[in-house]
């Protein structure tokens, strides 16, 4: 029997268009829209009828970097894929892509049942996966062939992290040039792991072990570097490449360089980038560790280079890098020695909120607010039209979103399964109300009525940026 549901009266925002209209679902799609009041809208039946008078009728947010429950430094991001798509639900986002990992010596293959497993059955909302490389080898560079055939469609390759994810050039060179042969994209971490382990070894020597030093060695030069080179070899090996989190100026600029030369090359940015800075890293009595994450926070300077990259598009995406560690117990790890604090903030519930705020700031518009947060995410890795729209066809992902509503961001009203926030007092103007995932209300009204098991493993095509 087939379920109907009629959100009325809003105006819905995507990434192309705004107008007031009326959106009718059926069995978890989207079959039409119709301007409010109109001869068509009103002769709509619906089991359920949502009142969205005075509201923005939006998609939902499609955050392409989360990491739950990752293993990093000797313990494990504090979300599980059941509390971190519950509290992506509550923040208005109903798709995930997170990072399924190959450890070095493993499988891709084995790596991914993995994740399979971790995520199975216990989803709120929809959820894909990119692969991890740890270990490029030959059997790991055939892998990735098949792996794009199931809908695996992008890699993950660290410039950072020695002796944990690290590839050298040669290997992220093989890996590029696999990739442009089978529709596959390169996701880079960029900076310079190598550089950085030595400024980590002589800062701790120098007995600066202070979370503000972590900071201090992840150079704004070491990314901009990293940024440069792995654009080179992506230009090398003829192939598309996606920097993530990128934190600094400089590190723009050589996107933008890149660009202006109409190659196929991408970069995210992520709110904390946006609206935190070193200035929290240097919070007294050890609360900066709260903020560790790599890159890391910059000096507030460079968040207008950011904001001003996202309305050029020279960054194209806003994801969150969602890796959450609890600060007891977990970032405190790190007391004494700034390098064994776990990397990684909270963010999934509040990236939706946030970036309305800067609507409200004037940093951005409403449509892009919507193309970086759900639109260009779904194309960058191969979702759209399914999800990041409104339109016939697409899954009936919306989100009825208030956007005079005041809140104030905390530890107390948070959904994430971890002690702090990174934005524990921040005012923000809008809210999300109501939550369909496939045509299923998961927030309603600012009550969850979702349930684990719901969303559903979601292959990709390939980036929709390069065909």
């Amino acid at each position: 029997m087939s379920k109907r549901t009629l959100v009325r009266g809003g105006l819905v925002i995507t990434a192309a268009d705004e107008v007031h209209a009326d959106v009718l679902t059926e069995d978890g799609r989207v079959v039409a829209l119709a301007a409010n009041g109109s001869d068509v809208a009103a002769s709509w039946t619906a089991d359920r009828v949502i009142d969205a008078t005075g509201k923005y009728v939006i998609p939902g947010g499609v955050d392409g970097h989360t990491h739950m429950e990752m293993p990093f430094g000797g313990t494990f991001a504090a979300d599980t894929f059941e509390t971190g798509t519950r509290a992506a639900a509550w923040g208005g986002t109903t798709t995930i892509v997170d990072f399924a990992i190959q450890s070095p010596g493993q499988a891709l293959r084995e790596g991914l049942d993995a994740w399979y497993a971790k995520a199975d059955g216990n989803c709120a909302i929809d959820y894909g996966f990119h692969m991890i490389l740890a270990d490029v080898n030959e059997d790991s560079l055939k892998e990735m062939d098949l792996l794009v055939q199931e809908g695996i469609t992008s890699f993950k390759l660290f410039m950072a992290y020695p002796g944990v994810f690290y590839s050298d050039d040669g290997k992220i060179l093989r890996a590029m040039q696999r990739a442009s042969h089978n529709g596959g994209l390169i996701m880079m971490h960029a900076e310079n792991g190598i550089a950085i382990d030595v400024l980590v070894e002589q800062a701790l020597a120098a007995g600066r072990t202070d979370p503000r030093h972590h900071g201090e060695v992840r150079k704004v030069l070491l990314e901009a570097e990293a940024t440069h080179r792995a654009i080179q070899l992506a230009r090398v090996a003829d192939a598309p490449l996606y920097v993530v989190h990128v934190s600094a100026e400089e590190a723009v600029a050589e996107l933008a360089a890149a660009r202006d030369k109409g190659l196929p090359v991408f970069g995210e940015t992520c709110p904390q980038y946006l609206f935190l800075s070193t200035d929290n890293l240097a919070e007294p009595d050890f609360e900066g560790a709260k903020y560790v994450c790599s890159t890391p926070l910059r000096p507030r300077e460079h968040q207008s280079a950011l904001w001003r990259g996202l309305r050029t598009n020279d960054l194209q995406v806003v994801s969150t890098d969602h890796c959450p560690f609890c600060f007891n117990g977990q970032k405190e790890m790190g007391r004494g020695d700034f390098s064994k604090i776990p990397n990684g903030l909270p963010g999934v519930e509040h990236r939706m909120d946030l970036l309305h705020q800067a609507v409200v700031d004037g940093h951005i518009t409403r449509r892009r607010w919507i193309e970086i947060a759900c639109a260009s995410p779904a194309r960058m890795f191969g979702l759209y039209p399914k999800k990041g729209t409104i339109a016939p066809g697409a899954d009936a992902d919306i989100v009825i979103y208030d956007p005079n509503a005041e809140q104030t961001l905390s530890a107390q009203t948070h959904h994430m399964d971890v002690d702090y926030s990174v934005y524990e007092g921040k005012r923000i103007t809008g809210q999300v109300e109501t939550v369909l995932s496939r045509g299923e209300v998961v927030i309603d009204g600012r009550k969850y009525t979702g349930r684990p098991g719901h969303g559903s493993y979601t292959p990709r095509s390939t980036c929709q940026y390069l065909t």
